[in-house]
């Protein structure tokens, strides 16, 4: 890859630092789809102790690139994409991989491959994180921030996506815990 390819996949990929999510900060800012890629692929670094059979590099790989399709489409939360929103996305993203350097291409289009099919630890691990960082920073963001499905959403979502893991499992359940700590003590305070 010579300087100036180099230069335009990053230019692409800086469009996610002005792509808002649908989650905000705990002071209020909307947060960006560059912010949460980032803090997924923290959380899979600081796991590489708890999994340590597990190619965490290969998982952080996944964290970084897993939203690149938003950069096309914009962030569209979970409870409203449809499979139409998804096929356009991963046209747009699959489109734009087959642009990049040959060895780039191939070595994201395996990685993509592989977090579709869920059939490794390596993508179930990212799925996991890719969804309990949503409801961490649910529990992070005040809570008058909410959609009303949030509050059902924050006690149900992704222990199905966990249950791999003994550990995901725990943290699941923590997450939880804070949930319903949040909801009693700011539903009181509104």
């Amino acid at each position: 890859m010579n300087p100036r390819e180099y230069l335009e996949i990053l230019h692409v990929a800086e469009r996610l630092k002005d792509t808002p999510r649908h989650c905000t900060t705990s002071k209020r800012r909307t947060e960006s789809v560059a912010e949460h890629s980032w803090r997924i692929s923290l959380m899979a670094f600081l796991l590489k102790h708890e999994f340590k059979d597990l190619d965490i590099g290969r998982v952080v790989e996944m964290c970084l690139i897993h939203d690149l399709g938003e950069c096309f489409t914009g962030d569209i939360p979970t409870f409203v994409k449809t499979d139409s929103d998804r096929e356009t996305e991963d046209s747009l993203l699959n489109q734009w991989v087959k642009t990049l350097p040959a060895e780039l291409s191939e070595e994201m289009a395996a990685l993509y491959q592989e977090m579709d099919a869920q059939e490794t630890r390596e993508a179930r691990l990212y799925k996991s994180l890719d969804k309990l960082e949503a409801l961490i920073q649910h529990n992070e963001s005040p809570i008058d921030t909410w959609a009303e499905n949030e509050y059902e959403l924050n006690q149900t979502y992704a222990f199905d996506t966990v249950a791999f893991s003994s550990w995901l499992t725990k943290l699941r359940e923590a997450i939880l815990e804070d949930t319903m700590k949040k909801i009693e003590t700011e539903s009181k305070a509104n």
